[in-house]
């Protein structure tokens, strides 16, 4: 039976929750795929935090090391920022391994290049796990334009914001408080900003606006509101009236194929898609020209559910060298 060796780059949670699951599902995955799996390098910074046990032998703390592994096929990238994470996933195709991301902040703004990189290359790029956690928007929306025009797209795409609007309706919460107990529960990080201020949101909508149009409006261009200015007497009020603040991320392409994008709180009724999404869950709402208004909802993050689509992600890549679909 074939090896597949695979390196996993960062070891913070989502990391974690590859190496977990690629263990946990060994057996049904070399069933399904006819494939054996190694874990071959894990690229961490403190080579001194084994952080889960059994692991030290993995790590190292050189991208060098990572690709003179012999048989490397498979880069999984759960690094935050844009760089070092595009360099070592450009080395990465360039080595012929292919990539699954998690890095939405790399991805908006270097993924149509990297996906052109892999397709010079012979290899995948695997990237569902970049927009709306553990939905399967990617997939889905590559499925759909494969007959369908994605006209317009509207989605909650940040938990964190979505459980602090919702417990501002539900408890009478304010803003601080909600956040604090978002901070608490592993929701928000201690420094908010990305989640609250709407970057986090306005990332992921790109990733979307780019699959979607295959291009993204100029990101000057796009206003971002966050949630930090919502009262919780703008909430009570709404409330009452029968309504709810989400937060949401909107692309548009327009008849003369202008992209049209923001990010902001919006107040919708119950007929709307997004009204029923509360806590941490994200949906995706996208109106097409055959099948109409489709929404997909979901956990937004976490390391499982994130993790669980870059696993899937992989094995959709290996299935479709295989030449055949596979399901975990």
């Amino acid at each position: 039976m074939a090896t597949i060796k695979a390196a996993i780059l960062g070891f913070g949670t989502v990391g974690q929750g590859i190496y977990h699951i690629l263990n946990e599902k060994r057996e049904e995955l070399k069933s399904k795929l006819g494939l054996e799996l190694e874990v071959a390098k894990i690229l961490v910074r403190d080579t001194s935090n084994e952080r889960v046990p059994g692991t030290a032998h993995l790590l190292t703390d050189s991208i060098d090391d990572v690709l003179s592994v012999k048989g490397l096929q498979v880069v999984f990238e759960a690094i935050v920022n844009e760089e070092p994470a595009f360099t070592y996933l450009k080395r990465a195709v360039e080595h012929k391994c292919h990539v699954v991301t998690a890095n939405k902040v790399m991805f908006a703004k270097r993924g149509l290049e990297l996906q052109e990189l892999a397709k010079k290359n012979g290899v995948f790029v695997g990237y569902e796990a970049t927009t709306a956690g553990g939905v399967p928007v990617i997939k889905t929306m590559k499925n759909i334009l494969l007959v369908n025009d994605v006209s317009r797209i509207q989605g909650v795409l940040n938990g964190t914001c979505n459980y602090i609007l919702t417990k501002m309706r539900a408890e009478g919460w304010s803003f601080e408080k909600a956040l604090s107990e978002a901070q608490r529960l592993g929701y928000a990080e201690a420094d908010p900003y990305n989640d609250v201020s709407g970057q986090d949101a306005f990332k992921k909508l790109m990733v979307l606006s780019a699959l979607a149009f295959g291009k993204q409006p100029d990101w000057a261009d796009v206003e971002v509101i966050g949630i930090d200015g919502i009262t919780s007497e703008q909430v009570e009020e709404a409330t009452e009236q029968g309504l709810r603040y989400r937060h949401v991320a909107e692309v548009e392409k327009y008849p003369d194929g202008t992209i049209f994008a923001k990010v902001g709180p919006m107040i919708v009724d119950k007929e709307h898609p997004l009204y029923p999404v509360d806590d941490v869950f994200n949906a995706v709402t996208l109106e097409t020209n055959y099948i109409g208004t489709l929404t997909l909802v979901g956990p937004g993050a976490g390391m499982y559910p994130t993790a669980s689509v870059m696993v899937e992600d992989y094995a959709e890549i290996i299935g479709k060298r295989a030449g055949f679909v596979v399901s975990i």
